[in-house]
């Protein structure tokens, strides 16, 4: 009986799946039982990125990336990333650590959970929307529910790994869908930090009223399409 428990033991040790999704339990655990936890908080952030001089933006983007992949919301990073590189450069990479984020979770979702998921939520009617949206048009449905403030973004990445789409029209929609709502946040981030050092507040108002109206747009245009 113990020969046969060890020998299943390492079966399931020796599978790739099961590697896999040790390594995620892992990620999650250390970053939150670890002082990654830290990155959480705005403040801390901003003081920890510029301490690390040229290597700042190669471990923003991993941050980032690691974050959207085992679930933590990132809306953070992106008005962090504004503040400390300034509006364009953090608009890039807040871009490319949320695009490298989304194809990652993406890929661990097909890998790990797609055949359990079509047994398990092949009837569930958000899945089948998403199929739906992907057989029809799959780029436009990408971009369309990446500018949607319906379903979280990290949710969204892990839908959309259930699903038969593409790479390419996947990670092109990601990009072209997450980069008004990049801009509007560095924007906040980068004339919040102006307006704390004395600066005018102006440009930061305006930054915060362009969100708001990115925030509202998808649902007013929902709205008409329904009338």
């Amino acid at each position: 009986m113990r020969s046969h428990y060890f020998t299943k033991l390492r079966q399931r040790l020796a599978n790739r799946r099961f590697q896999i999704a040790l390594l995620w339990v892992g990620l999650v655990l250390g970053f939150y039982l670890s002082p990654m936890r830290q990155v959480l908080d705005r403040e801390a952030l901003a003081t920890i990125l510029p301490s690390f001089g040229p290597w700042s933006a190669f471990l923003f983007v991993l941050l980032y990336a690691v974050a959207m992949v085992i679930g933590i919301p990132t809306i953070i990073f992106t008005v962090v990333s504004g503040g400390v590189f300034g509006l364009w450069a953090g608009i890039i990479h807040s871009v490319f650590g949320a695009t490298l984020g989304a194809w990652g979770a993406c890929w661990l979702s097909r890998y790990l959970l797609r055949p359990w998921a079509e047994r398990r939520f092949s009837q569930n009617p958000t899945l089948q929307k998403f199929q739906r949206g992907i057989e029809r048009r799959a780029l436009f449905f990408v971009i369309a529910v990446r500018l949607s403030p319906v379903t979280p973004f990290n949710v969204e990445n892990y839908l959309f790994g259930l699903t038969a789409i593409r790479w390419r029209p996947y990670l092109l929609g990601t990009v072209i869908g997450i980069v008004p709502g990049s801009i509007a946040y560095s924007w906040v981030g980068a004339t919040g930090a102006d307006a704390l050092q004395g600066e005018s507040a102006v440009s930061f108002v305006v930054a915060v009223g362009f969100l708001m109206v990115l925030s509202i747009l998808p649902m007013f245009i929902s709205h008409r399409r329904t009338n």
